[in-house]
């Protein structure tokens, strides 16, 4: 009999410690671990957004809500650290963007 109950805590500390550890590799930079996959501009989401690899490519003509200057790591959406090439943004669902990219969801950072 007491051997089960024993048992029972072993179970219920190796799920919450599991649960721990999960939460704090994702408080950690883990979300960036996660999100390593790299949005091409052929990808259906990055097309409907007109999203370039590079802004300086962007035709303005096309993009009117484009202004020169305008790059994804200067945008309220960009998660990379300062200096990243590649980090997440919020619109592509965590996905890797070029900090010198853009799309149509660019919000100027406060």
């Amino acid at each position: 009999m007491r051997r089960n109950r024993f048992c029972g805590q072993r179970r219920r500390f190796l799920k919450t410690g599991s649960a721990a550890l999960g939460a704090a590799a994702l408080g950690a930079g883990g979300a960036e671990a996660l999100a390593a996959e790299k949005v091409p501009e052929g990808d259906p989401m990055a097309k409907s957004l007109g999203y370039h690899l590079d802004a300086n490519k962007v035709d303005a003509k096309k993009f009117t809500t484009y202004k020169p200057g305008e790059e994804c790591d200067k945008c309220k959406f960009f998660g990379g650290k300062e200096g990243a090439t590649w980090g997440p943004c919020q619109i592509f669902q965590g996905k890797l963007v070029d900090r010198h990219g853009w799309c149509t969801a660019f919000q100027k950072k406060a």
